[in-house]
């Protein structure tokens, strides 16, 4: 890994999206040529935020859908990975991502700026692609990332990683609070704008804790989170509608490019992922009742394996969530109910469906008209209730149904495959039946591959242990 550093060109990596050029040795030396100081710290924003994009919402991502019940490989690689043969070279793109797209450019804003609100952005970018690194890959390089005296950083545990980036989102808070918003075009995100980067850390801090299991410092945290679905962390395609690479939905370009066909949720001969059938109001899985009607969901989230384009959740210019209004405040409906009662946690699923009921999980195409969210009460949760026809307790039904909006909300994200293995030791009778490849018996995907590139170049690397092994915050 650390070529990676020594090699400063690769800051520029993602500053072009994947593209960098080489620099001739001896550049220092001629005051005519540019070197990394001549360069205004905001043009490293914008490359760091696409790679992170990629981390966030890239191919792993995808792979982690079909683990979580969620997506179906129909061919080729995607047929492969479904059956659960994925090896190392799969995760290169992503690991790259994480330590060259994001880290190199961030630590560079971090390290040369004075301009607190760019420090704080950078801080939480970075916070936002370990973490997500830590949490698909278990124990990652970061203490002694970008030590050029380090030949090969050391892998840190997982929890060493997530303690480790909570700290740096303390930090970044702090950072931001003390500056001021700015017009900043170069930040694909929010633009500038403080406060949207102070609820996205505290969302993000929630998330953390939640996978830690640290139930209340979730709550705590996401009460000063993401407090309206206009302050979502997202990638805002922009590109030209003629096209079809560059700015768009990542996995419009995709099956619009070269795998069309290989990758959806309902297939030709009538295969229908877990996902699709908890939406279809006539399929025996379904949630639909008197109070859901998810119509509109099923067609927007509807992807045919006969791809004839999409107008829906991979649309080509579809927005895709990273850090949510809901996400949000469905870990504070989780947390408020496990650490008190149904009554704590109501208020803030209902948020969640009131805020669906005016189709702002939908776009355009998907009119209100075939969907509804009536808001719960606590009698719903009650012994025979409609959302408790097998008569468990109250708290369980209700945090049952938590878990499933955010197994539904969070299709395209890794938050179901995180869900699923969170819950799978502990709280099996809240979690999702999540249908996976062979049924629902195990194994179980608990991890992705490490990078083949990371484990032939860093001799600290461990043995990969394969896609079973539970990582240390799940085991």
């Amino acid at each position: 890994m650390n070529k990676i550093y020594l090699n400063i060109t690769l800051i520029f990596t993602f500053l072009i999206f994947f593209s960098c050029e080489e620099l001739n040795e001896g550049i220092n030396d001629n005051p005519n040529d540019i070197v990394i100081s001549d360069i205004e710290a905001t043009l490293f924003l914008t490359g760091g935020q696409l790679a992170n994009t990629q981390v966030q919402l890239g191919r792993l991502s995808n792979v982690s859908s079909m683990y979580s019940g969620q997506l179906i490989g129909f061919a080729s690689i995607f047929a492969n990975q479904y059956g659960f043969n994925i090896s190392t070279g799969d995760s290169d793109g992503t690991w790259r991502a994480i330590y060259v797209g994001v880290i190199t450019n961030m630590r560079h804003i971090i390290n040369s700026s004075d301009n607190a609100l760019l420090v704080g952005i950078a801080q939480v970018v970075e916070a936002h692609a370990i973490s997500t690194g830590a949490t698909i890959f278990g124990d990652i390089p970061y203490k002694e990332i970008g030590n050029l005296d380090i030949t090969d950083p050391v892998f840190d545990s997982q929890i060493d990683v997530f303690n480790d980036v909570l700290l740096l989102l303390d930090d970044a808070i702090v950072t931001l609070q003390s500056s001021s918003s700015q017009n900043i075009p170069q930040d694909i995100y929010f633009e500038g704008d403080k406060n949207k980067w102070i609820q996205a850390a505290y969302t993000l801090k929630a998330r953390i804790y939640l996978q830690l299991k640290d139930y209340s410092s979730a709550l705590s945290s996401a009460q000063n989170g993401i407090s309206s679905a206009s302050g979502d962390l997202e990638f805002i395609p922009r590109g030209a509608a003629e096209s079809t690479e560059g700015d768009k939905n990542l996995t419009w370009v995709m099956l619009e490019g070269s795998r069309a066909g290989d990758l959806g949720n309902i297939g030709s001969n009538g295969e229908t992922s877990y996902l699709m059938s908890l939406l279809d109001p006539s399929n025996t899985s379904s949630r639909n009742h008197s109070k859901t009607n998810e119509t509109s969901r099923h067609g927007y989230f509807q992807i045919l394996e006969n791809w004839s384009g999409n107008n829906g959740v991979v649309g080509q210019f579809e927005r895709q969530n990273m850090i949510s209004f809901f996400e949000n405040k469905l870990i504070m409906a989780e947390c408020a109910a496990r650490n008190g009662s149904v009554s704590d946690g109501l208020s803030h699923l209902n948020d969640v469906r009131s805020w669906m009921s005016t189709g702002g999980h939908l776009n355009n195409n998907y009119p209100t008209s075939a969907l509804s969210y009536i808001s719960f009460s606590e009698s719903d949760f009650n012994p025979g209730g409609i959302e408790n026809p097998d008569s468990v307790t109250p708290k369980v039904a209700f945090l049952r149904e938590v878990i499933e909006e955010r197994y539904v909300s969070g299709f395209t994200s890794y938050m179901p495959f995180n869900d699923a293995r969170r819950l799978r030791k502990d709280d099996q009778n809240i979690s999702v039946p999540f249908v996976m490849v062979g049924g629902p018996n195990p194994p179980y995907p608990e991890r992705l591959p490490y990078s083949a590139d990371e484990l032939n170049s860093n001799s600290n690397a461990p043995e990969d242990p394969g896609i079973f092994v539970k990582t240390k915050v799940n085991e």
